[in-house]
């Protein structure tokens, strides 16, 4: 099967790049009215350069600085760059700044075109070699072939069209992630089918009647049909131009900036984390909080700078840089980010991305930094545990592995797999989804969890367990109650604390219990089985505790952890057993129908006193449910019975 891949021009206006095409393959790029009347090209251009063994797409992009924004859109994907300079001119502003801007882009592999030829004598051609190669020179175009043509006489047209070829065909075959994505770079109507966009394929397969999502929103959209330079086709793959109908979408939805992908990877976010290195010609350094304009893929946002390792960033220097966007992008790791000055003047410098949906980071924090370097720079295994530990209680999933690892489908079992088989990090169920989080950032976790049960056995040495509630309370708010859940679980499975139902403790704790406080604590629970319905004041105790009173609060605390009492309300107990039978007793009678405080009081053999508070309780717990002077069977029992 013949390889796609995409060319893209790059240069100064007026340094024939439009005419170039057309020589090459016969189609004028400027398509709109303006630009024939004018005689520049504005927007994007396409056209199509076919090999028996390479198929190409190309993508013509104007070269005035006014309309660089469109120049990037274009540029987003392009595997094989041909940077045009007119040889009457030589090099200008736009041949140096697209230069920048395919190297920001990370582009391996561009052929030099000089055009008009026909216009320039033969010393000034050997100038012209002289002046591009000084430009050219410590870049990825220093060893690229440098072909001599002119659109008007066909000077060297069938040698470029060669070296395209051949060049071509040394292009390593890209990294292909195995989910579809498309950049939308134009949207049109076309009568009686609907809207139509187009873009270059940046990874994986599309097949007609497939549905993609769009960002940004979210939306699911079914591909009506699909076309491959005005001609028809089932699919689309990575390397080709591709038009695209949708089914029932409008066109004043759909705009340049928007993303086509395979549902469930793309996640939107604000905040971009990057290397960010600037371009040498910057005129003055870039400081901390500066407004810049970002161009990712077809998107231009507005954003504003965050250096994490100083104030400022000076020319032709890299320092790690969040980015925080006015409106939400979506990315993915190793995606190429530009970035330009507020006013679309200049360009500052760019990277890749390295963390597409990490929040704000810490300044100057050591540990991150060298984290961002691993994540950056480190093989799968290792970008995956970082991304991992990044995620902290949010975890990731194998689709994260996609997006913020930047691994191939096809290979993220065995990352995965490894990753846990390492011991680097840990697979739990959270709710009803599988994470994966870093071993190292669990074990901080269980530290704060022990630390704090640690704290609560020294506070209260008599109790032998601790209300689980009691232990999460400072830091619940960090945390969902799912991923509580599984710490304790896995703290649990590791034989670190010991669990009976809402009660926890140090695994081998053993309370301090003095013979006396063991006697009021045993006498304390007689009396309150013994009394039943009419429990006793815990002040009564007061005076038998013999110089104990000052414990009787942690005495009860420990009758309620040990399940031997139930606190109704502040300073109102039962014993388990009674408090088990009031719930029955009462259920059972409110089978029979609604009823009074009062006929509940009599089925109880007590008094108002308690039957007004154990009523109360059994409104709370969902037993039963208060209509007026009526209680009714609550929503709980009710639930349980069907």
């Amino acid at each position: 099967m013949p390889r796609d891949l995409i060319v893209g021009t790059a240069g100064h206006i007026d340094h024939g790049k439009t005419a170039l095409i057309r020589a090459l393959t016969g189609v004028d790029c400027d398509r709109l009215p303006e630009e024939k009347a004018r005689g520049i090209t504005i927007d994007l251009g396409f056209a199509r350069l076919d090999f028996p063994d390479v198929h190409l797409g190309i993508v013509d992009v104007p070269g005035h600085e006014r309309f660089l924004r469109n120049m990037l859109a274009g540029a987003t994907g392009i595997d094989l760059a041909l940077l045009v300079v007119a040889a009457d001119d030589g090099v200008m502003p736009q041949t140096r700044e697209h230069l920048e801007i395919l190297r920001l882009l990370a582009l391996r592999a561009g052929i030099i075109v000089f055009t008009k030829c026909d216009l320039a004598s033969a010393t000034r051609r050997v100038e012209l070699h002289s002046q591009i190669r000084q430009l050219v020179q410590g870049t990825f175009l220093e060893s690229a072939p440098r072909i001599e043509t002119s659109a008007t006489t066909g000077e060297g047209i069938d040698i470029l069209r060669n070296t395209i070829h051949d060049i071509a065909k040394t292009v390593p075959d890209p990294e292909d992630a195995g989910w579809f994505h498309l950049p939308i770079d134009r949207a049109f109507l076309v009568p009686g089918h609907g809207t139509v966009v187009t873009g270059s394929v940046r990874s994986g397969r599309v097949a007609v009647g497939e549905e993609l999502e769009r960002f940004p929103g979210g939306d699911r959209i079914r591909v009506r049909g699909l076309q491959h330079h005005d001609h028809p086709i089932a699919s689309a793959n990575r390397g080709q131009r591709a038009a695209l109908n949708l089914a029932q979408v409008p066109l004043e939805s759909v705009h340049r900036g928007q993303e086509l992908a395979t549902p469930g990877i793309f996640k939107p976010s604000r905040w971009l984390t990057l290397p960010l290195h600037t371009l040498p010609s910057v005129r003055k350094p870039l400081r901390h909080g500066l407004p810049v304009r970002v161009h990712l893929g077809t998107v231009e946002q507005m954003g504003r700078l965050f250096l994490l390792e100083s104030d400022e960033l000076p020319a032709g220097e890299s320092q790690w840089t969040q980015l925080i966007l006015d409106e939400a992008v979506v990315a993915t790791w190793g995606r190429p980010v530009i970035l330009r000055d507020s006013s679309a003047e200049h360009t500052l410098g760019g990277g890749t991305v390295t963390a597409p949906t990490t929040q704000r980071l810490k300044r100057r924090d050591s540990t991150i930094l060298r984290r961002l370097t691993n994540w950056c720079t480190g093989d799968a295994m290792t970008r995956l545990a970082e991304a991992a530990w990044f995620a902290g209680v949010e975890g990731i999933d194998r689709g994260d592995c996609v997006r913020e690892v930047g691994i191939p489908i096809r290979e993220i079992d065995a990352t995965y797999s490894e990753a846990i088989a390492s011991g680097t990090c840990l697979e739990w169920i959270i709710g009803k989804s599988t994470r994966l989080f870093h071993a190292e950032w669990i074990a901080e976790r269980e530290s704060q969890f022990l630390a704090r049960l640690d704290t609560l056995h020294q506070q209260s040495p008599m109790l032998s367990w601790h209300r689980l509630v009691e232990v999460w309370e400072p830091i619940r708010h960090r945390y969902t109650d799912e991923f509580c859940q599984a710490l304790v679980g896995h703290l649990c499975d590791t034989k670190r604390i010991e669990v009976d139902q809402h009660r926890i403790r140090i695994a081998g704790f053993q309370p301090r219990l003095s013979p006396n406080l063991a006697k009021l604590k045993q006498r304390i629970v007689h009396e309150f089985r013994a009394a039943r319905f009419q429990p006793p004041e815990p002040s009564r105790f007061i005076a038998e505790s013999k110089g104990l009173a000052v414990h009787l609060p942690e005495l009860f605390e420990r009758c309620i952890t040990e399940g031997e009492l139930v606190r109704l309300s502040d300073g109102l107990y039962l014993a388990s057993e009674s408090e088990r039978e009031l719930r029955q007793r009462v259920t059972k009678l409110l089978a029979t129908g609604p009823q009074t405080v009062a006929q509940i009081r009599d089925c109880l053999g007590t008094t108002r006193k308690y039957a007004v508070p154990f009523c109360e309780y059994l409104d709370r717990i969902g037993v039963t449910r208060r209509e007026g002077d009526l209680r009714y069977l609550g929503e709980s029992v009710e639930r349980s019975e069907e």
